[in-house]
């Protein structure tokens, strides 16, 4: 049985550079062929025209460029745009274009659903189908960015997605390389933020090996209450966490973003807040408070602003950074812990109708 080919979108500059000199061709050629593919969109060898004719035949029987499907865009009330990926084995995930003052964020996905289990969040619910490929991950990116009006406009990465980046490392390390080289997206780490819900082990190696942006999901100032909302706290407690936030190397005007989903009546009251000053007091950090945004099925509600608000001036008076991140697209579940990768059974019913004519 002949072997897949391999894909480029899963391949560092390096590996290209090996590929390429396998046939006998120049190593520049591999920085030829990344800048067609994530400067320019390219989606074939034949768009490469500064590459002779039998070299792109050649690679063509060599290698291959992987493209995800866009299923469907959907765009809320506030302008924030959802795009609905198949990857090659059908399975779906969704990536999110947020509207900033004068950029857009692209939220992207790292896996195809999620083991983690937080109880606040959608996409726990249809658990962990697998993990994303380098490529897949990269390709959400070169998609928006070449396929959508608004993809010229991106500048900011967040991996904050579908899955846990720390829960599928080395494909998500990889993707970083790709996203901050040179010859490939050509973005600084410091436009690239990786989200996680609190993987110890994988925050300090992460801190070894990339300079990206950290963002830590807390939602709980103590062990009790995270372990019910967040089941990696069992094997992560809050001292583990701390410690690990505490190692990482943030460059200078940097700091650790700690992400807090404030749900009424289980963790968002000014007692909870003083909670958090005595345990993060010393560490370079800043707080984005986020009210919980509702799901279908979820026992959960979001705080009054009165008692966000009361939440916030806590952290604030006692000199924390604290910003309430304003949710985007919630009316279209493109909201922090909307995400599911489902594809909604009566978009594909009315899908149905029009072909059939009805």
């Amino acid at each position: 049985m002949r072997m897949p080919l391999a894909d480029l979108k899963n391949m560092t500059l390096e590996e290209i550079e090996a590929l390429v000199a396998e046939i006998g061709k120049e190593k520049y050629r591999a920085r030829q062929i990344m800048k067609w593919i994530y400067q320019r969109g390219a989606a074939s060898f034949e768009e490469m025209t500064n590459l002779s004719k039998d070299f792109r035949a050649e690679m063509a029987k060599t290698a291959r460029i992987g493209t995800l499907e866009i299923v469907r865009t959907e765009t809320s009330e506030d302008k924030t745009k959802k795009i609905l990926f198949r990857l090659e084995d059908g399975l779906l995930i969704e990536s999110v274009l947020i509207p900033g003052t004068s950029h857009w964020t692209l939220c992207v996905s790292t896996q195809a659903g999620c083991r983690m289990g937080c109880a606040f969040c959608f996409t726990a619910r249809s658990g962990l189908n697998r993990n994303l490929q380098p490529a897949e991950i990269v390709d959400q990116i070169v998609q928006a960015k070449f396929r959508t009006e608004e993809g010229p406009g991106i500048n900011n990465i967040v991996l904050m997605g579908m899955g846990e980046p720390l829960d599928n490392y080395d494909n998500v390390l990889k993707a970083i390389a790709i996203i901050t080289s040179d010859h490939g997206l050509s973005l600084s780490t410091r436009r690239v933020t990786l989200s996680t819900c609190g993987l110890a082990p994988g925050i300090e190696r992460l801190g070894r090996e990339s300079a990206v942006n950290l963002a830590v999901s807390l939602n709980a100032p103590d062990d009790r209450r995270r372990s019910e909302l967040m089941p990696i706290n069992r094997t992560y407690p809050l001292e583990t966490l701390i410690g690990a936030c505490r190692r990482y190397p943030m460059p200078r005007r940097r700091r650790i973003t700690f992400e807090y989903i404030l749900i009424a009546g289980v963790n968002d009251s000014p007692a909870d807040a003083k909670l958090l000053v005595k345990t993060f007091g010393g560490l370079r950090c800043k707080f984005n408070l986020i009210a919980f945004n509702e799901f279908p099925g979820s026992p959960f509600r979001a705080p009054s602003p009165d008692a966000i608000e009361a939440f916030r001036k806590v952290l604030v008076d006692h000199r924390f950074t604290a910003v309430l991140r304003q949710s985007r697209g919630k009316d279209i579940l493109a909201a922090c812990g909307q995400l599911s990768g489902r594809h909604r059974a009566e978009t594909a019913g009315s899908q149905e109708m029009k072909k059939s004519g009805r």
